[in-house]
């Protein structure tokens, strides 16, 4: 009955958010995307690096609760290239502290003039554990029953899997509308497993004012993701599917903090899934890093 009455209190407040965001004044925009899991069509721009950490918080049904992050290191290599190693780990309460692996990801795009649709392609290789828990992306029947596990038996369990992900992405006005189809691989055994990821956001306002606390440094959305079962069977039927506002702030010193409470819409997803963000730019850091070699 408590889960029945969470579901329906979590799909109200998502409805909510959503209008609250569609409700806004219009304004032209250039702020980041807060999204958590979905990607739009921005790369980071040539020679510049951005360190970012994010942090998922979350408790499985029969599980403790765990603390899971994600250490991001995103260079731009050309304008039409971004790759970005990621560092994850996890603490689980009443369990232990461990790393959990690497990723290895790149983006390609497509098209570099701006369309009304911008076509991004992206790879990458994981080489994780059973153990991870970063969730930055749902794909085939993933559950909170694979998060439930003791890091003593999942860290025993390791993943080297392939990742693709078309991405289109549109901005429309001062809103960017983003779409991901996620295809997912272990290299060793198993089918394609498949995903998806959409998000909306637009700025709260665009007039620029030099300040930290005001309406013109945040922006708003809200971003849905979830499984679409193999190829075996292409199926919502015993997925995990997710609907989470977002909100991002920009800071001085051009980093950025962002949040998202994720609420789970299926039997097999968390109830409650909380994100934090902390992101800083470096700009030039490739120059840099040359010059300092000479």
């Amino acid at each position: 009955m408590y889960r029945v009455l969470f579901s329906r209190a979590s799909r109200f407040v998502a409805l909510m958010a959503l209008l609250l965001v569609s409700t806004l004044p219009h304004f032209a925009h250039a702020q980041d995307k807060p999204y958590f899991v979905t990607y739009s069509q921005d790369l980071e721009e040539p020679g510049n690096l951005e360190i970012e950490s994010k942090t998922a918080l979350a408790q499985p049904n029969g599980g403790n609760r765990y603390g899971a992050y994600a250490a991001e290191f995103e260079y731009g290599a050309k304008a039409w290239w971004t790759t970005e190693l990621y560092l994850d780990g996890q603490t689980t309460a009443n369990e232990s502290t461990i790393p959990t692996g690497f990723r290895w990801e790149n983006r390609f795009r497509i098209l570099m003039q701006e369309h009304l649709i911008n076509p991004v392609l992206y790879v990458e290789f994981e080489n994780i554990s059973g153990a991870d828990k970063t969730m930055l992306e749902v794909v085939g029947h993933d559950g909170q029953s694979d998060l439930a596990s003791t890091n003593a038996e999942a860290r025993e369990e390791h993943e080297h899997e392939g990742e693709l992900k078309l991405i289109l992405s549109s901005n429309v006005h001062d809103w960017n509308i983003s779409e991901n189809f996620i295809a997912e691989k272990n290299l060793g055994h198993d089918p394609w497993e498949f995903g998806y990821a959409v998000a909306a956001s637009r700025p709260l306002a665009t007039m620029y004012r030099d300040c930290t606390f005001c309406v013109q440094k945040l922006t708003a959305g809200v971003e849905a993701y979830g499984g679409l079962g193999d190829v075996w069977a292409l199926t919502m039927r015993d997925t995990s599917h997710y609907i989470a506002p977002v909100v991002g702030w920009d800071l001085p010193g051009r980093s950025r903090l962002t949040f998202s409470p994720g609420f789970g819409l299926t039997d097999t997803s968390l109830d409650r899934v909380y994100r934090v963000g902390f992101a800083v730019e470096i700009p030039g850091f490739g120059r840099q890093l040359q010059e300092g070699i000479r």
